[in-house]
Formats: structure tokens, C-alpha cells, sequence
């Protein structure tokens, strides 16, 4: 601005500003770098290489302009606006060249490489922080974008472990139930086997049982057929001298066939008190069979009989009340048992 002012036509005398103050004389004002004070602080002139001097207040001007570059408005979207002085002051303004340290600044020194000076206006470096100021706002555009993928990466690793975890546990939780129901698959085949097995030796044992009571059988025979049980083993009456019956009677018609039951000896055959006719045979083992109440015997004592052999018939003699065979077991030892449990111990259906 200053290389465009006129130079003045008359020494510089300040001028006056109201009719009644007292005209001063005139005085020629020769600056000097002694009277002229230095400039200090910030409003000093520094010197640039590119030959253009700016204040701190233009350098200001171009940083508010390269900050307004996405979206305020710069130096060249507004018209230009003129400065206007009053004519007293700018027809005795001294020539800026004139001025001690002001004049080298714009002089040659100043001047570009082909003499000229650097005339452009303040908004074409606006242009330049815009530019920088654009290219700034897309760098911070491009770190926005990366820190935003960034996250989403994070997001997507995170969610991505939370679906392993997920189906691991899925996995682990099928696999638990899987071996939960084959280990109780397994349970009930063992129950289920363990169940056949328990059958199977059951069967097998009655099998056998049938086996050994069927042998028996064929070597046992029962003393009489075509009988009735009236009496058991144990009952209490007074018919019975001891006050209770000692064996097992068959009621039959009188000359029924009495049999042995097994192989054996007959010890003793004849009267017997209130047991009648009576045969007793001892078998192998010692066991003594007692037959009482007979018609009739057909074997004597010291006789061997084998399984089924008639040894007598069915009779009413003795303490009786009708025709019946009076049955007892005696041990080797000499006391009685049960009869009836003993016959069917040798496998006879009694």
C-alpha cells in the first residue's frame, strides 16, 4: 500500500484541527535512523527471501484463511475493500522510500530476480493455505477412515472370538450330551444283559434242578397210589398217643400195593401195638422208612428191596379209624422230619 501513495509536494507539517488553536511554525522534518524510534514487539517488519514483507498481522490473516479452507470464507470470496485517508494527512505523508528502514524494504532489494517488485495480492496466497488446508482436512480424513476401520477390525475379531467361543461351548455342551446318553445306552445294555444273564442262569438252574429231581425220580419212587393225604406231619389231636402226629397218612382202599421207595434193607417186618402190621426198610444212607397200619407184608426182615418193589398192602390194623397208610422218616440219628418234605426233596410229586 505504501509504494502507491503520492509523494508530497511540501515538507510534512502536522496539521491543524480546530480554528483557535495556535498556528505553529513550520519546521522542515528531516527523519533519521537516530529519530527514528526502532520498531519492537509485534508489529516489527522482518525482511523475507521471497520478496514480500508481512507483519504478524498478515501472517494471522493467512492462518485464519487456510483454517476457514473446508467450508469459511476466504480472502478472495469477498470483494475487495478500499481505505479511504482525509486529504490533510495523506497530501503530507512523506514518501515511504524516504524512511529510514522502511525505503530498503521495498526497494530493490525487494524486488524479484527480473526487477520487479512481488505486487500479489494477499488473497492468491489464501489460495496456497487452502490448498494446504484442504490437503490437511484429508489427511485427517484418511486417519478418521483408518482409526474407523481400525475399530470395525476389532469389532470384527471381537465378535468373531465370541462366535468360537459360542461353538465351542455348543460343541462341548453336544459332545457332554452325547456321552451322557451313550453312557446311559451303555448302562441299560449292561442292565439289559445282566438281566437275560440273571434269566439264563435261573433257567439253567431250574433246568438242572429238573434234571437231578427227574433222575431221582427214576430211582424214588411214592409208597402207595390212589391215595388221599388226610393227616400232615406235626398235627395236635388225641388220637395220637404223643398228642401230635409223627407222619404222613395216605387213605386208600384196604389191599392197595405198598411200595418201597428206594433200594434198601428190610431191618424189621411184624406186629407193632397201636402201629399195626409194620415194615421198616433202611435205606443206604442210614435213613430209616417206617410202614404201619399194613393188611398184609410181603417181605421179611433181612430182605434188600429195590425202587417201587411191593412190600405190603393197605390195611386198618392198630390205633386207626379206617384204611390208611401211616408213613414216617426217621434220620440216622434217629428223630423224626416231615414226610411230605422229604418225598418231594427226592423229586416226587406228592
Amino acid at each position: 500500500m505504501a509504494s502507491n501513495m503520492p509523494a508530497p509536494e511540501a515538507p510534512f507539517a502536522p496539521p491543524s484541527f480546530g480554528g483557535d488553536a495556535p498556528e505553529r511554525s513550520r519546521e522542515e522534518w528531516n527523519p533519521t535512523e537516530e529519530s527514528i524510534r526502532p520498531v519492537r514487539g509485534r508489529h516489527r517488519v522482518a525482511k523475507q527471501r521471497g520478496g514480500l514483507a508481512r507483519s504478524s498481522t498478515v501472517l494471522g490473516v493467512g492462518v485464519i484463511a487456510a483454517v476457514g479452507a473446508g467450508g469459511m470464507a476466504t480472502a478472495q470470496d469477498k470483494p475487495a475493500v478500499s481505505i479511504s485517508l482525509p486529504d490533510s494527512l495523506t497530501d503530507h505523508l512523506p514518501d515511504a522510500s524516504s524512511l529510514p528502514g522502511v525505503g530498503s524494504l521495498i526497494s530493490g532489494d525487494a524486488d524479484s530476480g527480473d526487477g520487479t517488485a512481488n505486487h500479489a495480492p494477499l488473497t492468491a496466497m489464501t489460495a496456497v493455505a487452502d490448498s494446504g488446508a484442504q490437503s490437511g482436512g484429508e489427511q485427517a480424513a484418511g486417519a478418521g477412515e483408518a482409526l474407523r476401520a481400525r475399530i470395525l477390525q476389532q469389532a470384527e475379531q471381537q465378535q468373531a472370538e465370541a462366535d468360537a467361543e459360542l461353538k465351542a461351548a455348543a460343541e462341548k455342551a453336544a459332545a457332554e450330551q452325547a456321552a451322557a446318553q451313550a453312557a446311559k445306552q451303555q448302562t441299560a445294555a449292561e442292565e439289559q444283559a445282566a438281566e437275560e444273564k440273571r434269566k439264563a442262569e435261573e433257567a439253567a438252574r431250574a433246568k438242572a434242578e429238573a434234571e437231578r429231581l427227574a433222575k431221582l425220580a427214576a430211582s424214588w419212587s411214592l409208597p402207595t397210589s390212589s391215595y388221599t393225604l388226610t393227616s400232615t406231619y406235626g398235627e395236635s389231636g388225641s388220637m395220637w398217643s404223643s398228642g401230635q402226629h409223627t407222619g404222613l397218612d395216605f387213605a386208600a382202599p384196604t389191599g392197595t400195593p405198598v411200595k418201597a421207595v428206594h433200594t434198601g434193607t428190610v431191618t424189621s417186618a411184624g406186629w407193632s401195638g397201636s402201629y399195626g402190621y409194620r415194615i421198616v426198610l433202611e435205606l443206604e444212607d442210614g435213613t430209616e422208612v417206617w410202614y404201619a397200619h399194613l393188611s398184609s407184608m410181603t417181605a421179611s426182615a433181612g430182605q434188600k428191596v429195590t425202587t417201587g418193589e411191593t412190600i405190603g398192602r393197605v390195611g386198618a390194623t392198630g390205633n386207626v379209624t379206617g384204611p390208611h397208610l401211616h408213613m414216617e422218616v426217621h434220620t440216622p440219628g434217629g428223630s423224626g422230619i416231615d414226610p411230605l418234605a422229604w418225598l418231594r426233596g427226592k423229586g416226587l410229586t406228592v
